[in-house]
């Protein structure tokens, strides 16, 4: 290791890992020259020098195009990560890695909300960011830091106890369009997310067992739904007609993969049309998962058949549930009146009571 001039700059030579690398110290003074050189060997020992120099050099579009190209294409939310990603580039621009700071977070923060974007969707895209910091610190190692990590997040009010009635219902089948009737009875009598829905294909669907199986979910994670009657005719209809282009079992009439954006158009003048307010597609999820907790279902194969991760995010159903309070208070009855019983039997003649 040692330094080498050329022009009026000062470059350090060194070997690593077999390798030869030069780099400009960007001084003409040979003292500073040796003290950089000696700081970069302190951290070469440590291994933080390589590390450092990947910040310095990498961009945000960089690390977001990565991601995009070999994460969020796996998601069963791609669209809507895709949305994030478009959002933090058009207010960070292309800085190096190293110019991220958790001041400059912040400040998207206070603009995305002063915009009036909600909490839950400003939250979502520091998720994005913070998703793609992490692999490119653990992964690809293009840096040390997460920035994202000492930015706290928005706090969420956006809890909906909404679902569709019975008559609701009836005015919404028969107001929305042919092309989008088979996949919101699909929505009501799964429970399944919208893109969960639009991601199918038919190598999830088993006709003969009865399910249909979910790949690719907002958690990663893979789960398996029983369908019903319902559901099971649904996919008949679809399956015979569907498309030699396409393996996805909801698609276009090209065999191409529908439109969130477009279903959310039609299921909202269908709702104009039935004069229904205040509900969204994710509501016909909710409507799913409140009439099975009303039917009697346990909290915990709701949780399953939602695929959620944690029994908190189905526990808001809960209240829908009251007979599971009945029973446990009637347990405690159930409970002291055997005890009764047993204090009120008489002991039979020449046998002693039970020791305590």
């Amino acid at each position: 290791m040692g330094l080498s001039k050329r022009g009026n700059t000062w470059w350090m030579s060194f070997m690593y890992r077999g390798q030869q690398i030069r780099r400009s110290t960007g001084t003409g003074d040979k003292r500073l020259a040796e003290a950089i050189l000696s700081k970069v060997k302190v951290q070469i020992v440590e291994g933080r020098f390589f590390e450092k120099r990947e910040a310095q050099e990498r961009t945000l579009a960089e690390l977001l195009d990565r991601y995009a190209g070999e994460h969020a294409a796996r998601r069963a939310n791609q669209r809507r990560e895709l949305t994030s990603i478009q959002n933090l580039t058009r207010f960070f621009g292309n800085p190096k890695l190293d110019h991220i700071t958790p001041k400059l977070i912040v400040d998207y923060k206070n603009k995305r909300y002063t915009d009036g974007v909600k909490p839950a969707t400003i939250n979502r895209e520091l998720a994005t960011l913070k998703k793609a910091f992490n692999l490119a610190r653990r992964e690809w190692e293009w840096c040390t830091d997460n920035p994202v990590c000492r930015v706290s997040m928005e706090r969420e009010n956006n809890t909906r106890d909404r679902w569709l009635t019975i008559e609701e219902e009836q005015r919404l089948l028969q107001a929305i369009s042919l092309r989008l009737r088979d996949l919101i009875i699909f929505a009501l009598n799964t429970g399944m997310r919208m893109g969960e829905i639009l991601a199918l294909t038919w190598a999830g669907v088993d006709l003969f067992r009865r399910t249909v199986t979910v790949f690719r979910s907002k958690n990663g994670e893979r789960r398996t739904i029983p369908i019903n009657s319902i559901v099971l005719d649904v996919l008949r209809r679809k399956y015979a007609a569907r498309s030699r282009m396409t393996d996805l079992v909801f698609h276009s009439q090209a065999g191409t993969a529908l439109d969130g954006s477009n279903i959310r158009h039609g299921l909202n003048a269908a709702l104009r049309v039935a004069k229904i307010q205040d509900f969204h597609f994710h509501d016909l999820r909710h409507t799913f998962a409140t009439r099975i907790v009303q039917a009697g279902v346990d909290l915990y194969k709701v949780q399953r058949l939602l695929g959620h991760k944690s029994p908190m995010m189905t526990q808001r159903y809960a209240h829908h549930y009251p007979e599971s309070l009945r029973e446990g208070v009637e347990a405690l009855e159930r409970g002291r009146s055997v005890s009764t019983k047993l204090a009120q039997s008489p002991v039979p003649f020449g046998e002693a009571s039970p020791s305590c």
